[in-house]
């Protein structure tokens, strides 16, 4: 997962539990003690995510390791699709609960038995995927869960993503690039997700871990955000922040989260800044075998204001200059906009939300315009090829009819000395 952890979480329990259901002693940083609150105002709080997983939870589905075992052919490596510090993920098949139909295709995620904090963040994958529900979050199926002489066994099973992720497509030259428009609509659909988690449930959920790796893409490129062991409820009423151990990925944490540890959703608004910069650029955040002014991706791209004449520098070369320019410098403002000093001053996302789908709607008003310019291009060109044909045509009339006349008045002086020569001889 590629994360940092500037401290320990001394309150966590030594003791692992196999279910994933929430005990006591076991409340993953859900609990109001971490807040740092403003108020000792009393107002009942909403319910929290073990409240609403107690309700919600049930849709998930239990499997038993023999089946997932089943469904990858014993974890065969040939099935293998993705890696990371959680462990791996394999594409499989199961049948689906009722028995009925044909397979479904899904990835399996299977914890490596040693991963640092590794059944701490199943357990919170668990508990958030199974309440929250929006088309931008991958799906959880359901979950499996053992003890035995062996160790422990943790796996997770979603819907499958054929496309992989934002990540592979923006960084690996195996792909063709991402289409304009195409990245447009994936930094709409993110952002939609993460408005959801913000302000569209009962409690806020901050994400704590957006990048370009953990935004997959379905089979129609719509992309969905995955990956949430870092997931934390946001303040309630009264508070401002929670603390917490500061985890992320480097490169994309907000710096006043990494100095604080005070975590808040515009820590996931900063993040988003980064993306959208990786998106125009196609670069990574950080590029360590480039030069030393263009390593850090933000260091780099302030050199180059959306405003400046050289901002056109910044874009991803393999758009070959198949982009909107005016819509690009927009999206580099607004990501300008999300990654603010003062977390304050950055907008919340159903602004950013609402700021895209004016690019779009902008970028497909420009794209209107340039047919148009063409299609009036074409036409002048046409009206002028007229002209010039009906001039040149003209100009051919009138010298046939100049020859004619030539003819004409050659034919009647030779009639003049005719007649002249008779009446001398005469």
């Amino acid at each position: 997962m590629k994360c940092f952890h500037y401290f320990r979480d001394k309150s966590r329990n030594g003791r692992q539990r196999s279910a994933p259901e929430l005990k006591e002693k076991e409340q993953l940083d859900f609990s109001g003690a971490e807040r740092v609150t403003k108020s000792s105002s009393s107002s009942a709080s909403p319910r929290g995510i073990p409240e609403l997983y107690e309700e919600k939870g049930q849709n998930l589905r239990v499997f038993s390791l023999s089946e997932l075992k089943r469904a990858t052919s014993d974890f065969n490596r040939l099935f293998k699709i993705g890696e990371g510090g959680f462990g791996s993920v394999f594409k499989g098949s199961i049948q689906p609960a009722d028995g009925n139909g044909n397979p479904v295709v899904v990835a399996i995620k299977r914890l490596n038995k040693d991963a640092l904090q590794g059944h701490k963040q199943w357990l919170t994958e668990v508990q958030f995927l199974g309440v929250v529900e929006h088309p931008n979050l991958v799906k959880l199926i359901g979950y499996c869960a053992l003890d035995d002489e062996r160790g422990i066994q943790r796996l997770l099973v979603y819907e499958y993503m054929p496309n992989k992720s934002l990540e592979f497509h923006l960084f690996n030259k195996a792909y063709d690039p991402l289409p304009w428009k195409t990245r447009l609509e994936i930094a709409l659909g993110a952002a939609q997700g993460l408005t959801y988690l913000h302000e569209q449930l009962e409690i806020q959920v901050i994400y704590r871990d957006f990048k370009s790796s953990n935004i997959l893409l379905d089979g129609d490129f719509k992309p969905k955000l995955s990956d949430f062991g870092l997931a934390r409820e946001g303040p309630v009423a009264g508070d401002t922040h929670v603390s917490t151990a500061v985890m992320g990925t480097y490169g994309y944490a907000a710096p006043d989260y990494i100095e604080t540890g005070h975590l808040t959703a515009k820590s996931d608004v900063w993040s988003f800044g980064v993306v959208l910069y990786e998106m125009l650029t196609g670069r990574r955040s950080m590029e360590r075998n480039r030069p030393k002014s263009e390593k850090k991706l933000l260091e780099w791209v302030k050199q180059y204001p959306s405003d400046s004449k050289k901002f056109d520098t910044i874009i991803d070369q393999r758009l070959q200059g198949e982009y909107s320019k005016n819509g690009a410098r927009k999206l580099a403002k607004l990501a300008d906009h999300c990654l603010r000093k003062s977390a304050k001053d950055r907008p919340t996302m159903s602004q950013v939300v609402e700021r895209l789908k004016q690019i779009m709607e902008d970028s497909d008003e420009a794209d209107d315009r340039s047919v148009e310019v063409s299609e009036n291009g074409q036409a002048e060109a046409e009206e002028k090829g007229n002209q010039l044909r009906s001039s040149e045509l003209w100009k051919k009339r009138m010298e046939h009819l100049a020859k004619l006349g030539e003819s004409v008045e050659s034919a009647g002086r030779k009639r003049f000395m005719i007649l002249h020569r008779a009446n001398v001889s005469s």
